[in-house]
Formats: structure tokens, sequence, C-alpha cells
């Protein structure tokens, strides 16, 4: 069963559309790399699965024991964010919040997941640094482990890599692979670094005038992907 389904799904704000007629399905332990122009609609994509706004049509729905609000998501951060001045520790734990209910304090166990998931993005050690102090590379990682905390199975990711060193680009592109194949996790990603994020990619969606959804090998053979891929090749 699906995880995700997406049926002749129109996006918009305002009740301005901006795409019509989205169809794609994303399976346990999907790569699912999402590419378009810039205003193609990747941004409003985003906020819809994440139940923030409503389709102007069509539906979303859910299923193999995910829900909508257990999607992780890794936003883009702005530079305010960077500079949030809390431990490493306080930001992860902020993703167990879902959990707490009513409680002021998080409980052994939400402490333990957070220490299990900066162990799992090999950031374990940052745990009491200042977040504010930390490389850029260093603190998507501190993001990937607060959104694990928020749920399993399933992570949406906005421009992970944006702002980032090519070391440190390569290297969070390994641990997000790692989430994938070593640990089972569905990877939804948002990426203008073509040439990357479709290496990765069991599967594509490409939004915008002209829309596809498929293999990763099927969205390479396609006009859209030679076309789209030849100019991110070119940037």
């Amino acid at each position: 069963m699906a995880q995700l389904t997406a049926q002749n799904l129109s996006l918009g704000y305002d009740g301005s559309v901006v795409l019509r007629g989205l169809n794609f399905t994303v399976n346990e332990g999907d790569y699912l790399c999402i590419v378009g122009e810039n205003g193609s609609g990747k941004s409003t994509l985003v906020k819809t699965l994440l139940g923030l706004q409503p389709p102007e049509g069509g539906t979303i729905t859910t299923g193999d024991g995910l829900r909508q609000r257990e999607i992780g998501y890794l936003p883009q951060q702005t530079s305010v964010q960077r500079d949030f001045p809390a431990s490493v520790m306080e930001i992860v734990l902020s993703g167990c919040l879902n959990r707490c209910g009513h409680r002021a304090f998080y409980n052994k166990a939400e402490k333990e997941t957070a220490l299990a998931n900066l162990n799992r993005m090999g950031a374990v050690h940052l745990k009491n640094r200042c977040y504010r102090e930390l490389s850029g590379g260093q603190q998507q990682r501190v993001l990937l482990a607060r959104a694990l905390c928020s749920a399993q199975k399933m992570l949406l990711l906005d421009e992970p890599v944006s702002g980032l060193d090519p070391k440190a680009t390569a290297e969070l592109y390994e641990v997000i692979e790692s989430l994938n194949k070593n640990h089972g996790i569905t990877i939804l990603m948002i990426s203008h670094d073509i040439a990357s994020a479709l290496h990765k990619a069991s599967h594509v969606l490409h939004v915008g005038e002209k829309m596809f959804f498929g293999t990763l090998e099927e969205y390479m053979k396609s006009e859209i992907g030679k076309m789209f891929s030849a100019e991110g090749d070119s940037q």
C-alpha cells in the first residue's frame, strides 16, 4: 500500500491555481526528487503535503500506517534561524513536541530518541554545543535529527544542501542516502542541485508547465528529463 498518493491534485493559494492535474504515488523506501523551474509550484506542493494549506482540487491520501502530521520536515533555513541561540539538544528535542501533549517537559524516552537520532547523524558529540556556533553542514545534520524525532517513516527535505560548501554537500547527501537505504526512511526532496540530487533518486516528480512522474531511468530518457538535466549540467 502506498504511503502517499496524490490524485488529480490542483495547487494554489488565495483561489489562484499554480498547478493542475498532478498525480504521483510514494511507496515505502522510495527516494523521490521533486524538481521544476523557479515559480513552478514546488513550495506550494510542500505546504500542501504537510497539511499547511488545502489543495485547490483533487486529493492527497496517506496509507501504510503513515499520517500526514507524521511527515518529518526539513525546511530551508533563514539567516535568523541559523543564528538561533539554543543548544543542539534543545533543538533536536523540539522535534518531540507533538508527542508531549500538555506536558511541560520531555520524558526519558524522548531524550533517548533525541540522542539516538543525533548519533544516527554522526552529531551526538555536538549535543551540548550552541546551535548558532555550528557550521552549515553541522546545522543541517542537527535539523535532520530533529525531523527524525517527529517522524520515523518519511522525510520531506526542502533544498537541504542550499548554502553548503561542496564537502558538506557531499557528506549530507551520503547521510540522506543512508537514511533511505539503511534505515528504510522514505525521502521526498526538493532540490535545484539537479545532477547530485537525481543521482541519488529512485523516482522523479517534475512540476511546472510540463509534468512528469516516474522512475529516474524513465525520467532521464524522457524529453523533459533530457532538457532539464542538460540545463542543470550547464549551470
